[in-house]
């Protein structure tokens, strides 16, 4: 479902950072947490439901992520702009960093942008959501502190008019340590269908973020991929935040998933 309207902020922050000094091993990230437009982009030459769909952000993982961070006491960095404007979960070289298309939808006003606008648009969201990121993850390590990232996403059932039967996903790549506990204990709940690098894989272009802030530290990441009529309201946003988090927090307390590189 994904039926909220586009969000609305007076003077909005383009990065917001909940709990910095945390003390769970982990850092949450939701890369596409909001679906506002800042006013000098009016709305792109969508129409005003266009925005409210999954292509403007990932409805309900916010909630998500921000109930996870609360029963582990971690840290969470959230986008504050649209992925329409770019999308922090892509590399700088990536075709789709400001997505001319986003499913089958054209983005009129990502047609034709200049050097200069693109890399304001850089400047706004994308720069400060990465610096932060590694702000606190420099910090951390630092400070001798285990830390494992794990990034909170959504996913719409039907994609380019196939249906996506996954309740929820997780991703990985080569390193497995904390994936692995993920899948095992999801696939424990009744009547959970879970994919493995589904609905996305990291050939997708959708790991940049752990790619750059965990994999390139060799720590412990996965990310996460809740189809979103599975988090639409609070009691589902909540049942899937406890589910997430219990499972983190029992992996820290068995110790199963360490800094070590895999």
């Amino acid at each position: 479902m994904e039926t909220a309207r586009p969000a609305s902020l007076a003077s909005p922050e383009t990065v917001r950072v909940t709990n910095p000094g945390g003390s769970s091993p982990f850092v949450l990230t939701c890369d596409h947490a909001s679906n506002f437009l800042p006013p000098e982009f009016g709305t792109l030459g969508l129409a005003a439901e266009q925005l409210c769909r999954h292509i403007a952000w990932d409805p309900g993982a916010l909630p998500v992520a921000s109930h996870m961070a609360e029963a582990l006491d971690a840290t969470l960095v959230e986008t504050r702009i649209s992925r329409l404007v770019i999308d922090c979960n892509r590399p700088l070289n990536a075709p789709d960093l400001v997505p001319p298309v986003s499913e089958t939808t054209v983005i009129p006003g990502n047609a034709g942008l200049s050097e200069k606008q693109r890399a304001a648009r850089i400047a706004l969201s994308w720069q400060p959501f990465h610096d932060a990121v590694e702000r606190i993850v420099d910090n951390r390590l630092a400070r001798g502190l285990e830390t494992r990232l794990v990034s909170v996403h959504s996913f719409t059932p039907v994609y380019k008019g196939k249906s996506r039967p996954w309740h929820v996903g997780i991703i990985h790549d080569e390193d497995r340590r904390l994936a692995s506990l993920l899948i095992a204990a999801l696939r424990r709940l009744d009547g959970v269908n879970v994919g493995v690098n589904e609905p996305y894989s990291p050939a997708d272009r959708v790991y940049f973020t752990l790619e750059r802030h965990a994999r390139s530290r060799g720590l412990p990441c996965a990310m996460i991929e809740i189809r979103n009529d599975e988090i639409a309201d609070e009691a589902g946003q909540r049942k899937w935040a406890a589910r997430l988090s219990t499972i983190l927090a029992n992996s820290v307390l068995d110790g199963e998933v360490s800094n070590a590189v895999a």
